[in-house]
């Protein structure tokens, strides 16, 4: 496995409790469009075994072409030790990115995509929407929807509809309305429905979206293969 050990060039502030840390792109690492990351910080390795404190699986929020390697991620107030040192590292510091991987690229399949996210989710999304407005062969057309109930919806320059593309983004701020729109989504019976979020979050998805005869094959999560069948199996409780 290489780790390959970088330095922060930028830190965006997005909102007050969301920042995007852009890190210098090392010599032959790549990556495409949904890919995730290992992320961490200084002395995680320091020990015989791991620090997992230290590291955090992360997804990376810019496209190759960006030439930075981005970070985007929430830090409230109470948070974590690792998001206590991230919250206090500058441009210049080093961290370590490794086994980088994309569970969601985007389908070229002849479909409407359906991207269905809650909060900072919508930083695995930002690369698949780029991606689809350099190069939109074989995606009919794409729909974002980010449900946010801080109400500071992130990279609203980039969500925002653009009809010329075929491309609609929508934000809502609370549950009932997020999984009413759903539904009305789920009226496409060919689409394909992408959704990040938490393990909680992606269970209640797939539920209305089961519900509403959507197949599995055509749900698509940030998971590794081993784990899909943990979420894309389970007996409908509706």
């Amino acid at each position: 496995m290489q780790i390959y050990w970088t330095k922060i060039n930028k830190i965006i502030e997005e909102t007050p409790e969301v920042k995007t840390y852009l890190l210098d792109c090392p010599e032959d690492f790549t990556w495409e469009e949904g890919s995730h990351t290992h992320f961490a910080l200084k002395g995680f390795n320091a020990g015989d075994k791991p620090n997992r404190s230290l590291i955090r699986h992360m997804s990376i929020s810019t496209l190759p072409h960006e030439n930075s390697i981005g970070i985007t991620t929430r830090i409230r107030e109470q948070c974590s030790e690792f998001k206590t040192i991230l919250r206090n590292l500058e441009v210049g510091n080093e961290v370590a990115i490794f086994k980088t991987h994309s569970n969601v690229p985007l389908k070229r399949e002849d479909k409407n995509v359906y991207l269905l996210s809650s909060g900072v989710g919508l930083a695995t999304f930002r690369p698949l929407v780029l991606d689809y407005f350099e190069r939109s062969d074989n995606v009919n057309q794409i729909h974002s929807l980010n449900i946010d109930s801080s109400k500071d919806f992130l990279f609203t320059n980039i969500f925002e509809s653009v009809p010329d593309k075929k491309f609609t983004s929508q934000f809502v701020d609370n549950r009932k309305d997020y999984y009413e729109e759903v539904k009305n989504l789920a009226v496409d019976k060919d689409g394909l429905f992408y959704v990040v979020g938490s393990d909680e979050f992606l269970v209640q998805n797939i539920e209305v979206l089961r519900g509403q005869g959507i197949k599995p094959k055509q749900i698509m999560l940030d998971k590794h293969k081993q784990e899909l069948p943990e979420f894309l199996s389970f007996d409908l409780s509706i």
